[in-house]
Formats: structure tokens, C-alpha cells, sequence
């Protein structure tokens, strides 16, 4: 049971919420909990709930920063722009500008950040940055760089579950003082794929929206503009069903219901939607899993170059390095997704 509060409280005011107009939609009470969360906080690092691949190590950010500036030089070096969605502390940032700019790439700064509190970090981390509320006031006059890890997964996800009535959406309700799970009276089967309709009872399946318009805006600037983007987050590359909703707080899984706007609530992202938006875009779209793209992008050899620098660095980056790509850990659990203009220079890292 998550304890009752006052106006600030928002478990409390979502069950006034819901004892006055019934239950809610999952995604709203994932989006108006993560925005609560990430506005209020700095998430990242052992004081906070997570840590992303970016501040496990510097050979993260120097990867994408080197993959940009590849191709960069492969597209005749335009004058383009960096963007970043949900920047973080500006670590990748900071690390990916500091690669391209050793390969002649500098480019101006958009970081798309809602929060204050990170973006004050973000400042501290890259001083020139500009800052955007939304995708929407990007630079439209020159070619985009854009890259988003782990900002996906944290947009709100609607739930759809099977029910013996047909499927319904996916609603938070309340059992006394409790927040559960319960189906909703209309039918929805219309809104699932015919091929994946027939499902046991219980079955569910999750579609993100915010995902979906994130991925058709910047096709569109993409296609008009030139550039690139890469997407990193934790994923599947094939359609599958099943509730992938959690909660991480102080680096521990928790409840989705434990501590609304006080947890990070994230969901799988379905690589397999936003790569057929990107293709129907006319985009030429590209994907691998996060370990056999930093492999081929050459992270043991930076590994191996650092511990030469640094002898007394060599297991903590030995550590890192087992982290970003081994198949126990992020390297098979996180995609990595590409997209490009469809007659230009591919990206690197894709076999």
C-alpha cells in the first residue's frame, strides 16, 4: 500500500482521481508519474534510482561520437547539428562532442530536456548547449545528428489486456486503498493487429504512441533535412506480447504501484513499430543489439588504448567494457537503431 498525503502526494491524488471519475489509463498514470519523478530529481548515478550506459564509461559516448563523425566525412561534411533527447547529466553529450570534434565534426548543441534540474547539469557538462522543450523547435535549415538513449522507454505505454469478453484496455484502479490493475468495459480488439488477436486470457500487450510520433517526426526532418539518428534503449527487434512495465527505485526493482512519482517506470521498447514507421518514411533503417555495435565499432580497441594510457584504469575499464556489451548483461538486452536518408552513406556498426 502506498501511503495516503496531501496535495503534493501523488498517490493520494490519484486515488481522489479515481475515486471521482473511475479508473485511469496506464499511460496516464506512467506519464504523469515520470513526469513528477524526472522533473523533481537528478535520477542517474549510485544516488539516484539507474545508471545508464554513458555514465558507466567515456567509451560510450566517444562510440556514438565517432559513429556521427564517420559519417559525417562519408556524407561530405555538411554543417549539421548535434541533438540529444532526454540528455541525462550531459554525459554522453559531453563524451560523443569531444570524439567528433577530435575527427574535425563541431557542431552546434540542441539538447531536448524538460527538466530544470537536469538541465542545469546538462549546462555544466556542455556549456554551449541550446535547450528545446520538445522535437518541435529543432534547427529545420541544416542536417540533424541526433541520438536518444534510454529516452524511449520511459515514455507512457498503453496497455491492452485479453479478457474473456474480448480485449479491453488496461486500467489502474483502486481495491480499497490499493492500486490494481483492471479491464476496461469497451472493447478494443479493433486497435490490435489482426495477426496477434488470438491470445490466451490474461494476455498483454503494450503499444507506445509517444514513441511512435517521436519516430515519424524525426523520419520526416530526417528525410527533408539529411542526417542521422540512433536510438539505443532496452528492446526486442521482433513483435512479442506481455506486460514489460517496471519500476527501478535506488537501483531495485519495485512495484509499479509502490511509489508513483517517486520511481522510474519504464517498458520495453518494440523495435519492430518504429522500424516500420521509419521504412514506410522512405528512410533507410538499420538495427543491431548494443553489444555487437559497440564491438564493431571498435570499443575493445579504445578499451585497450585507455588501459595503456591509464595501466591503473585497466580492470575498472575491463569492467565497463563487460558491461556495455556482454550478453548477460547490456549487450543483448539493449538495441541499437539507425536511421539514415535512403540514398546516402550508411552508418557503421551493422555488419
Amino acid at each position: 500500500m502506498t501511503a495516503a498525503g496531501d496535495d503534493k502526494d501523488l498517490a493520494a491524488r490519484f486515488r481522489r482521481l479515481i475515486e471521482r471519475h473511475g479508473p485511469m489509463p496506464v499511460s496516464r498514470y506512467m506519464g504523469e508519474s515520470n513526469a513528477l519523478y524526472y522533473d523533481s530529481r537528478d535520477p542517474l548515478g549510485q544516488a539516484g534510482d539507474f545508471t545508464t550506459a554513458p555514465e558507466i564509461s567515456q567509451m560510450f559516448g566517444e562510440m556514438v561520437g565517432l559513429w556521427f563523425a564517420d559519417l559525417w566525412s562519408r556524407s561530405g561534411r555538411p554543417d549539421a547539428a548535434y541533438v540529444e533527447l532526454g540528455p541525462g547529466r550531459g554525459t554522453l553529450a559531453r563524451d560523443a562532442l569531444r570524439a567528433m570534434s577530435s575527427q574535425g565534426l563541431r557542431p552546434p548543441v540542441h539538447l531536448v530536456e524538460g527538466s530544470q534540474a537536469l538541465r542545469d547539469e546538462q549546462a555544466d557538462a556542455v556549456s554551449q548547449a541550446n535547450f528545446h522543450d520538445s522535437i518541435e523547435t529543432l534547427p529545420d535549415d541544416r542536417p540533424l545528428y541526433l541520438v536518444a538513449n534510454e529516452f524511449l522507454d520511459a515514455l507512457p505505454i498503453r496497455q491492452l489486456v485479453m479478457t474473456e469478453r474480448g480485449w479491453r484496455e488496461r486500467l489502474v484502479a483502486l481495491a480499497g486503498e490499493e492500486f490494481v490493475f483492471a479491464a476496461g468495459p469497451n472493447p478494443m480488439d479493433d486497435a490490435v493487429p489482426e495477426d496477434r488477436r488470438s491470445q490466451p486470457i490474461g494476455t498483454v500487450i503494450e503499444a507506445c504512441p509517444g514513441a511512435a510520433a517521436t519516430i515519424e517526426e524525426i523520419a520526416r526532418r530526417i528525410d527533408i533535412q539529411g542526417g542521422a539518428a540512433l536510438f539505443i534503449d532496452y528492446g526486442h527487434l521482433l513483435p512479442q506480447a506481455g506486460e514489460t512495465l517496471q519500476a527501478v527505485r535506488a537501483h531495485k526493482k519495485v512495484g509499479v504501484f509502490d511509489h508513483p512519482g517517486e520511481m522510474d517506470l519504464t517498458a520495453l521498447v518494440d523495435f519492430s513499430v518504429l522500424v516500420e514507421i521509419a521504412k514506410r518514411a522512405g528512410l533507410a533503417v538499420e538495427t543491431a543489439t548494443q553489444g555487437n555495435w559497440l564491438s564493431a565499432m571498435g570499443l575493445s580497441l579504445r578499451m585497450q588504448a585507455l588501459a595503456q594510457r591509464s595501466p591503473e584504469h585497466a580492470a575498472q575499464l575491463k569492467e565497463a567494457h563487460d558491461r556495455l556489451v556482454g550478453t548477460d548483461a547490456m549487450g543483448s538486452l539493449f538495441k541499437v537503431m539507425a536511421i539514415t536518408p535512403a540514398h546516402s552513406a550508411r552508418g557503421a556498426g551493422f555488419g
